[in-house]
């Protein structure tokens, strides 16, 4: 996502690049090269013309420090501009009935069945609540179904009635259902309708006025770029809803709808779904995609993802082991299986400040740790525990039982040994110091 848009950025900003001072003249070259990039990736055209007047405001008021260049000073006032056209800050989902009615809606295909099991699996394991799946979908095959298989997953309950074919109706049974047993949340789960479908729309308004929801979040495929603005807002003329959820940004998409939608609906942006599965949703953070468009990483995400997968007190443990030089093949494979739990490695490795732009045009399997696996799953226990026991005859036989080549085992061993002394490096806080002090430092950090 947005690899485009940040390409044409870069292209905008080296304009700039060797300019002593910010003059109308450069600004305005530079301006107009943004606003480009802005309609080229789909995005409103009267947001992208007030975004870059905004913009230019901004540059021609501002000074030049002497230890900044031009361009690195845009770069700051386009990632204030974009986090503040994005919403300014996070908004989660407001929960304060009992029980909070969250009512799902949207167009066919755009993600909202999906989007109801990944929103009940973050508040049950996020929020700490019990929610409830109310399947409101009666005209879509299989939709019940789907729900079903969903709520199993996750391991919430689902409210269904398959002899009903009123979704309003279901929507007060499952909410009535929810405060007899005890739950807390209830997600309703709608069918998907246009907004010119003016009996389905009718319809929906109805639930709406049946179940009194707290929330109404609306959900939208990235993908689909300019027209998800433009539905939305025939939707929230309709439903004033309370927030949108962007889905499959993790395709091929140019990134209009998340640039455009808060300034045309003035609703935030509440979620966005990253991928298929059930975990793949976050809170969208204006400020981390802002700073992610301008290829400037999102380290806050990245440790966030990695804090929900990794255990304090095995941390604390493996740490004693770093230090006394007894990290072992276990503990690697152990720390493999917890990243590849984090998500897609393409979309981790983005988050790191300057990889995004290294890595945009590589492929990056996410079974690339397979052979490594294989490799590891070949060494017997005592292998595992003693990587310096691991001669060249057993690393022939470990390559033969794992499928793989004698040189791929060579050079796991190789980049594990380098990995130990770096590792036992870094667990020394002088040394760590020094090593820090030798970094180059950012113009511009939080």
């Amino acid at each position: 996502m947005f690899d485009s848009l940040q390409d044409k950025l870069d292209r905008a900003f080296k304009v700039l690049k060797g300019q002593g001072n910010i003059t109308e003249i450069n600004v305005a070259e530079t301006v107009k090269e943004i606003r480009k990039a802005l309609l080229d990736a789909d995005v409103n055209y009267k947001t992208a013309k007030a975004f870059t007047d905004e913009v230019k405001q901004r540059a021609l008021g501002e000074n030049v420090l002497s230890s900044i260049s031009p361009g690195q000073l845009l770069t700051k006032i386009m990632n204030d501009e974009l986090t503040s056209l994005m919403g300014g800050t996070a908004s989660d989902v407001e929960l304060g009935k009992n029980p909070t009615v969250i009512l799902i809606a949207g167009l066919n295909g755009a993600g909202k069945t999906t989007f109801t099991g990944k929103l009940a699996k973050y508040l049950k394991e996020k929020r700490g609540k019990k929610p409830l799946l109310v399947a409101g979908d009666v005209y879509r095959p299989a939709a019940i179904d789907q729900l079903e298989v969903l709520a199993q997953q996750v391991d919430v309950p689902v409210y269904t009635n398959r002899e009903s074919k009123d979704p309003i109706a279901i929507a007060e049974e499952g909410v009535a259902e929810a405060k007899r047993s005890g739950q807390n949340v209830v997600i309703v789960d709608t069918a998907g309708r246009l907004a010119i479908d003016e009996a389905l729309m009718n319809e929906i308004s109805a639930v709406k006025e049946a179940t009194n929801p707290h929330e109404i979040l609306f959900v939208v495929d990235a993908m689909t770029g300019q027209d998800a603005v433009n539905t939305a807002k025939a939707f929230n003329d309709r439903l004033d809803f309370t927030g949108v959820v962007l889905t499959k940004l993790d395709g091929d998409t140019r990134g209009g709808a998340a640039l455009s939608i808060k300034s045309v609906v003035n609703k935030p942006i509440k979620f966005i779904g990253t991928g298929e599965k059930m975990d793949a949703l976050d809170v969208f953070h204006p400020d981390r995609m802002a700073s992610r468009i301008l290829g400037m990483g999102d380290v806050v995400s990245l440790v966030e993802r990695a804090q929900q997968q990794f255990d304090e007190k095995e941390a604390a443990a493996l740490q004693k082991k770093i230090r006394k030089n007894k990290f072992d093949f276990n503990d690697f494979i152990s720390q493999i299986q917890q990243i590849k739990k984090m998500g897609n490695m393409k979309d981790l490795m983005g988050m790191i400040p300057g990889v995004g732009k290294a890595i945009k045009d590589v492929e990056i399997d996410d079974d690339a740790f397979k052979p490594i696996e294989a490799i590891i799953g070949s060494m017997t226990p005592f292998e595992r525990e003693n990587p310096d026991a691991i001669d060249q005859k057993r690393r022939m036989r470990i390559a033969k039982g794992s499928g793989t080549d004698i040189n791929d085992v060579n050079k796991l061993m190789k980049q594990f040994s380098d990995m130990r002394k770096m590792m036992k490096q870094f667990s020394n806080p002088s040394v760590a110091a020094k090593m820090m002090r030798g970094m180059p430092r950012t113009p511009f950090g939080k």
